[in-house]
């Protein structure tokens, strides 16, 4: 059977309407915005499971630091939605991965051992390897990342981690935050790549896609628009950004949502540095005071809830517990900072004239 849900179109059409942003968000630009992130999300059945899947994190290069060689995501981490479904579709319906399932539900305990450059994976048996990862000596690589397995049924976990090791399919952050944006300026009537191909320094014949990096929302583009990040100030699609350790940013977000009247910022992200069950496309939480909408986002009083963990178990963990932490990481650079894209200031604008 294919691991597709199909259901039949009275079902769906109902599921659809429950499914709808706007019973919840409105019409408005919150409702675009999540529409676009819901896209990250699709039901397939495994192993006699339901499973609601999440787009993975991808990025290149990213553990590539120890392999012989580097390799290359499909689509390079900036693949819209719709095209990488399709190629996780065709991998979750291949006899590799129906292997993969069978030997993961086989009752028997092992460790999982893949390997990134070669898209492969094999498992251990061994006692002393099974002991080392339970009592947490782990022995794995960046690009050959070990996983406890104890032969029961298959979990979306276990389905993740073969489109990441395997498959290689899935978002980076900015790819991520690009096609969230791109889809919302296309519902407020904005082609955001064609509006910003020449600041993207894209060819003609180029995905705009492929040139919007963090590094480009971090840049002195007339397009970007600095954003001081009192609470008070933040609204829908503004970009959050987090600062590595040699200054520059390394990863990006788009808040979603801000309920200033309960003091709640919601904001969609794609990293695997989260619990595992949230790795690939989440949403996460800032929670502050509404009465204080001066208030900087670096302020230690506001509380940032999305946890942070390494993408495997076992792996050398972020110095950084939760998102506030590394949102004020690295002060003597700045830390953090927000910004907004000039260009979406039309598409919002007819957005919330909808609502």
């Amino acid at each position: 059977m294919p691991p597709v849900l199909h259901a039949d179109d009275t079902a769906a059409e109902a599921f659809s309407s429950f499914a709808d942003p706007s019973r919840i968000w409105g019409n408005g630009v919150e409702s675009a915005i999540e529409e676009a992130y819901r896209q990250c999300f699709r039901t397939f059945i495994i192993g006699e499971r339901v499973m609601n899947l999440r787009l993975p994190f991808a990025q290149n290069y990213e553990r590539a630091e120890l392999a012989e060689q580097p390799w290359e995501f499909v689509g390079g981490g900036k693949a819209g939605p719709a095209f990488l479904w399709e190629a996780i579709t065709e991998i979750l319906e291949s006899d590799g991965f129906r292997e993969y399932a069978k030997t993961l539900q086989d009752g028997r305990e092992k460790v999982v051992i893949f390997d990134i450059p070669e898209r492969t994976w094999t498992t251990s048996r061994d006692i002393f390897d099974i002991a080392r990862m339970k009592a947490g000596s782990y022995r794995g690589l960046p690009h050959r990342p070990y996983v406890l397995n104890q032969g029961n049924e298959i979990t979306q976990s276990d389905v993740y981690n073969y489109l990441y090791c395997v498959g290689w399919v899935g978002l980076d952050c900015s790819g991520f935050v690009w096609h969230v944006l791109s889809y919302t300026a296309r519902k407020g009537g904005l082609d955001l790549g064609r509006a910003l191909r020449t600041a993207l320094g894209a060819p003609r014949n180029a995905d705009p896609a492929y040139y919007a990096g963090t590094a480009f929302f971090n840049s002195r583009s007339p397009e970007i628009i600095a954003v001081t990040d009192r609470v008070g100030n933040l609204r829908p699609g503004d970009v959050l950004l987090f600062r590595g350790e040699d200054g520059s940013m390394v990863h990006s977000a788009v808040i979603q949502s801000v309920d200033r009247d309960q003091g709640i910022i919601r904001y969609v992200q794609c990293t695997d540095e989260a619990p595992l069950s949230e790795r690939g496309a989440h949403e996460s939480y800032i929670y502050f005071d509404p009465s204080s909408p001066d208030m900087s986002l670096k302020d230690e009083s506001i509380r940032w809830t999305q946890k942070r963990y390494p993408p495997f178990p076992g792996e050398k963990a972020s110095p950084f517990s939760d998102d506030g932490k590394r949102y004020r990481a690295f002060p003597e650079h700045g830390g953090g900072r927000v910004v907004r894209l000039r260009a979406m200031e039309g598409p919002i604008r007819n957005l919330s004239a909808r609502r």
